[in-house]
C-alpha cells in the first residue's frame, strides 16, 4: 500500500486499485459507491463486476452492516478480501469494524483509518494490524 506513486488522491480509491493490481482480482463488487466502480472499470477492463463468485468485495459504509448474514449471503470464498470505507466515520460504524475484526471467519484485518481491510484466509492465523496510509 505503501509503494509510490499513488493512483489516485482518494485514498480508499488508492487502496481498491492497488489491492486489483497486487492481488489480481478478476471477480469485484462494489456496494455503494458507482464512481469507484466506474473508475474500477475504466482502468481494468477484464474485471467481472457484480459476478457470482467474488474475489474482491467494497462497501462504502460499514453501517448496518452483520458478519453473520454478510458472510452467508455472498459468493466470498478462501482468499476472498472486502474493503470497508469509513470505519472511524462514527461509534456505529467503530463497532461494526470491531464486529467483524472478532468474527471468526476474518483471519487479517487492517485498519488504515480511512478505510479497513479484511482477509478470509483459513489457513492463516488471526492477525489484525493498524497501518496509517
Amino acid at each position: 500500500m505503501y509503494k509510490k506513486p499513488r493512483k489516485s488522491k482518494d485514498k480508499t480509491l488508492d487502496v481498491l486499485i492497488k489491492s486489483v493490481l497486487y492481488f489480481g482480482f478478476k471477480n469485484i463488487k462494489i456496494k455503494g459507491n458507482s464512481v469507484y466502480k466506474q473508475k474500477l472499470k475504466l482502468s481494468f477492463p477484464n474485471s467481472i463486476f457484480d459476478p457470482n463468485k467474488t474475489d474482491m468485495l467494497f462497501f462504502e459504509s460499514i453501517k448496518n452492516l452483520n458478519p453473520k448474514q454478510l458472510f452467508s449471503n455472498t459468493n466470498l470464498h478462501n482468499e476472498s478480501l472486502i474493503i470497508f470505507n469509513h470505519i472511524n466515520k462514527d461509534e456505529e460504524s467503530r463497532t461494526n469494524w470491531l464486529n467483524f475484526v472478532q468474527s471468526e471467519k476474518v483471519t487479517v484485518s487492517i485498519n488504515m483509518y480511512h478505510c479497513g481491510v479484511i482477509f478470509i484466509r483459513r489457513e492463516q492465523q488471526k492477525e489484525h494490524f493498524f497501518i496509517r496510509i
